[in-house]
C-alpha cells in the first residue's frame, strides 16, 4: 500500500495480485473506493514517488513497472526490469549528476522471460484465469503461475502436455497447490522449461504446439485452465 496526498484529496493506493489492478481509496473515517486501475500481471510491490505526483508499482509476473499519475488515476509508462520484481522503492534524487545508467550492466539472460497466459476450456463455464511467468535463474529456470477465479480450498495441478492432442500424451506434473480463500493462488516450478514451454507458444518453428501447459482438479482429473493461443 502507497499512502498519496494531493490536491485531490488523501488516498490509498492497494496493489491486488490476483485481479491485476491497483485500487485507489479515499482516507477517511469510513474509506471510500474511488477507483480501479488495470496495471498488468501480478502488481505487487508499489511506492510513491517524493512529490506524490507518481505511484510506481511492480509487476511481478510481467517483469516490469508501471507508473501511475496520482491526479489522473491512470497509467502513464511501462518500464522493463529485472525478473519477478516483489518489491520498490523510490528514492528521490537518487542520482545527483548524469542520466542514472552508470555502472549499470545489461540484464542479458535476465531479460529473456517468456509470458503466457491461460484460459477455460470452450464452454466450461468457469471464470478462472492464470498468468505464467518462466525465467532464467541460470542453468535451469523458474515458472511461476498466478491464477484467480479458481474454487477456494480445492486442490489443482500442473501439467506439461507432450504432445498435445495425441491419445497417449504424456503428462509431466510441474506444481500442485490449494487456492486461497479468494479462489487464488501462486505456485512456482523449477527446471529446463523455458525453452520447452516456448514450443509450445509457437516460438520454435518445427516443434510449435508439441507441448502445452494444463491446468487441472487434483481430486477429478478435469481440466480447469489451458494454455493460450499467442
Amino acid at each position: 500500500m502507497a499512502l498519496v496526498d494531493n490536491a485531490n484529496g488523501r488516498f490509498a493506493y492497494v496493489t491486488v495480485g490476483g485481479l491485476n489492478e491497483v485500487k485507489v481509496f479515499r482516507r477517511g473515517a469510513q474509506p471510500e473506493l474511488v477507483t480501479t486501475i488495470p496495471t498488468g500481471d501480478l502488481p505487487h510491490g508499489i511506492w510513491r514517488s517524493g512529490d506524490d505526483t507518481r505511484v510506481y508499482v511492480g509487476l511481478e509476473n510481467g517483469d516490469a513497472v508501471v507508473a501511475i499519475d496520482t491526479l489522473a488515476n491512470k497509467v502513464i509508462a511501462t518500464v522493463p526490469v529485472g525478473q519477478t520484481p516483489q518489491a520498490l522503492v523510490y528514492v528521490p534524487g537518487a542520482v545527483a549528476t548524469g542520466d542514472g545508467t552508470a555502472n549499470l550492466e545489461p540484464l542479458d539472460a535476465a531479460s529473456q522471460a517468456l509470458h503466457l497466459s491461460m484460459r477455460p476450456p470452450a464452454g466450461s463455464g468457469t471464470e478462472a484465469r492464470a498468468t505464467v511467468a518462466v525465467n532464467s535463474v541460470g542453468v535451469i529456470d523458474l515458472l511461476q503461475i498466478a491464477t484467480s477465479g479458481l474454487e477456494p480450498g480445492k486442490e489443482y495441478e500442473l501439467w506439461l502436455i507432450d504432445p498435445v492432442g495425441s491419445p497417449k500424451a504424456s503428462r509431466t506434473p510441474l506444481a500442485r497447490f490449494t487456492a486461497n480463500a479468494s479462489g487464488a493462488a501462486v505456485a512456482q516450478a523449477i527446471g529446463p522449461l523455458r525453452t520447452v514451454v516456448a514450443e509450445a507458444a509457437g516460438s520454435i518453428g518445427e516443434h510449435a504446439e508439441r507441448r502445452s501447459l494444463l491446468l487441472t482438479d487434483t481430486e477429478s482429473g478435469r481440466a480447469i485452465l489451458q494454455q493460450a493461443a499467442p
